[in-house]
């Protein structure tokens, strides 16, 4: 039988839109009707095998984690106030001041106008709505709640905000000061070092090696700073593509996992998002399997990605999950084989993951106070090395001379 895409209200005002299977619209009209709900709009759904055809362009669109936040949560306050869901997007399409993200809503509009859904409106834009945002959108759509669980992704966008901004916030005074030295280090090359370096070309001396390497990488800046530019330029550009290859996120992955510094933040954060994710999913009345996989596309790193994505194979065994998650502690902590332990054997999983991933975003929270403390040093010993090979560099032909005077 075919399947229908409908928009219905009943006598309370309440707007139900979905998908049903009948004979025909009339069909659906009398399984509304049951519901006590009449029917507004119904259309006949092409057979696409439930595909949501997204334009090329559409896939690279990004919009901020606020925007996306803010967003969550007026449409939530708005259908819980009554207004319809095309209502609602149509007002915040109009009250949005970014242009892009308006432009979007005013499409989903128009698709809900179509008799589509939110949820697949929304899938069209898979950079802007994340899978989980579209699936907990779904499930809204399909037990009639749509405003609570616009709330509950509303508070995980608010908490991932919350948590990235902590982490970009302990990483740029480093990034700063990173820069700032490179920058340096290009100018003396360029336009110090030469003045200098023509005195030691006059020397009838032998220059040291760590000489003759600076007064080369000197002559390179001096002599080819066009080329040099364009070579750093397609470096970064050949950097970030590959970032975004599976080998190149595989890699970004191993590193942050391993540096001493970073692997903190890493374990932590991965393991705050799996917790109020998963939770979330579970409270919205997702199974566990289906959560596991929404979550799975979700976090970044590939090896959590990996974990949740064999833990699910596990579980279909009829594996407990503290047991897989136990078997990965280089990734996740005991206390989230425990933690996960105790919510089996009690039945309050949603509730002991909520804790945990307080815990976690706590803990995150505490470490990137800390961060400068131990960053600190280390740049400041990477600059006096720096500082210090340069000095022995320009000085020892210096002296050679001087003992050559003796």
């Amino acid at each position: 039988m075919p399947k229908f895409l409908y928009v219905a209200k009943n006598y309370d005002g309440e707007v139900r839109t979905g998908e049903l299977v009948a004979k025909d619209e009339q069909g659906i009209a009398q399984q509304l009707k049951a519901d006590g709900f009449l029917v507004t709009s119904v259309r006949e759904m092409e057979d696409d095998d439930g595909k949501v055809r997204v334009a090329f362009m559409d896939r690279f669109t990004k919009i901020a984690l606020k925007d996306k936040m803010m967003f969550a949560r007026n449409l939530s306050v708005m259908i819980s106030s009554g207004l319809t869901v095309s209502k609602s997007i149509r007002n915040l399409a109009d009250q949005t001041k970014n242009k892009k993200f308006s432009q979007i809503l005013l499409a989903i509009y128009e698709d809900i106008k179509a008799g589509k859904n939110l949820s697949d409106g929304m899938a069209k834009y898979p950079s802007v709505f994340s899978e989980l945002f579209v699936n907990m959108v779904k499930i809204g759509e399909t037990g009639g709640n749509l405003d609570e669980t616009l709330t509950i992704v509303s508070v995980q966008l608010e908490k991932e905000h919350a948590l990235l901004s902590k982490v970009r916030g302990a990483l740029m005074y480093p990034a700063v000061i990173m820069v700032a030295m490179t920058g340096v280090a290009i100018l003396m090359l360029t336009y110090v070092l030469p003045q200098m370096t023509g005195v030691f070309k006059d020397m009838d001396v032998e220059l040291p090696k760590s000489t003759q390497f600076i007064i080369a990488m000197s002559d390179l800046f001096k002599e080819h700073s066009v080329i040099v530019l364009i070579a750093m330029i397609v470096f970064v550009i050949f950097l970030r593509l590959a970032m975004k290859t599976k080998a190149g996120k595989k890699a970004i992955s191993f590193i942050s996992l391993k540096l001493p510094a970073i692997n903190n933040i890493v374990i932590k954060t991965n393991c705050a998002r799996f917790s109020r994710i998963y939770s979330s999913l579970l409270k919205s009345g997702v199974t566990s399997l289906d959560a596991l996989k929404i979550v799975a596309n979700t976090l970044s790193n590939y090896y959590y990605k990996k974990a949740l994505r064999d833990s699910i194979k596990q579980l279909q065994k009829g594996i407990d999950l503290s047991k897989v998650i136990g078997e990965n502690e280089k990734i996740f902590p005991v206390l989230v084989k425990q933690m996960i332990e105790v919510g089996e054997q009690t039945g309050e999983t949603e509730a002991i993951l909520i804790k945990m991933a307080e815990f976690y975003e706590d803990e995150v929270n505490q470490v990137t106070k800390n961060i400068s403390s131990i960053v600190e040093p280390v740049l400041m010993l990477f600059m006096g090395i720096a500082v210090g090979f340069f000095a022995i560099a320009m000085l020892q032909p210096m002296y050679g001379l001087m003992d050559n005077i003796k």
